[in-house]
């Protein structure tokens, strides 16, 4: 990644710069997972330089951070560019344990999208009220799902002030895009069924379910209920009820779903949605 980021990066480095940009957002970056919350916290680094090396003093990672940002759309997709190389290299030497080995549509590369809350101590460019009544930002995220033995690598992130809404086709398709781009072995235009993208009923949109059919990937995406829901399930046969399983494939007590697809097209609920589209519910 250092090596990536730093020839991605180099035509925003000064002829006689002592530090290398990229050194100085990897620095940052180490800070964040870390815990720490601002530029400051790099000192925690600083303090070991046997394993982090040089690292640069809080007015050089300033003045770092203000020259990047005076070309903000071509310094993204410089580090996109060079995040993508990275876990290209490192995906190709994880052979059979990496998230895109021999996917297909029987075992998809599994994409997550959700937003979170993000908490703001002061009057920070784009904090907001959020909807749980908090102060800050709601970020859209899309991370790689590892299973059941890793945990979620990310793939694109988009910053948006606490008040954006969460069911915002466009912020969906805009993550999305990202986080294909970043997919090593997949055509952002047409990934296929080798990918299953998941959502919460925040991305249960028209525009973004139509977005996710005209890419042809497979998709298990929340679907929001009218409130004629209860009348709707006594229309069902209880033997049509089928047990439900949990994440491990074993039934889970007190738990059923069926297809709801023809009782919500009978009503006429399903127009503008793509074609062959089904609604699974449970009880």
């Amino acid at each position: 990644m250092t090596g990536a980021l730093s020839a991605a990066l180099s035509p925003w480095r000064k002829p006689f710069a002592r530090h290398d940009p990229a050194k100085v957002l990897l620095d940052l970056a180490i800070t964040l997972a870390l815990g720490g919350d601002a530029c400051r916290d790099v000192a925690l680094i600083r303090a070991e330089p046997g394993l982090y090396g040089l690292v640069a003093s809080d007015a050089t990672i300033s003045r770092t951070i203000a020259a990047l940002t005076a070309d903000v759309d071509s310094v993204e997709k410089a580090v996109a560019a060079a995040r993508t190389a990275a876990r290209a290299h490192v995906w190709a030497r994880a052979g059979q344990y990496a998230p895109n080995h021999q996917a297909s549509a029987a075992d998809p590369l599994v994409i997550d999208l959700d937003a979170t809350l993000i908490t703001a101590h002061s009057e920070k460019e784009q904090a907001a009220a959020t909807f749980k009544h908090g102060f800050g930002f709601h970020p859209l995220c899309a991370f790689v799902d590892h299973g059941p033995d890793g945990t979620g690598e990310p793939l694109g992130m988009l910053l948006r002030p606490g008040n954006a809404g969460s069911n915002t086709a466009a912020d969906h398709i805009t993550v999305l895009k990202t986080a294909l781009a970043a997919v090593p072995g997949v055509n952002p235009s047409r990934p296929g069924k080798k990918v299953l993208v998941r959502a919460d009923g925040g991305g249960g949109t028209r525009e973004f379910l139509s977005f996710l059919d005209c890419r042809g990937v497979s998709y298990s995406i929340g679907y929001t209920l009218p409130a004629a829901t209860l009348a709707l399930y006594a229309l069902i046969p209880e033997r049509a009820w089928q047990v439900a399983l949990d994440a491990d494939g074993d039934v889970r007590q007190g738990a059923a779903v069926v297809e709801f697809t023809d009782l919500r097209a009978s009503k006429g609920l399903l127009t503008g949605y793509p074609a062959g589209m089904r609604v699974i519910v449970r009880k």
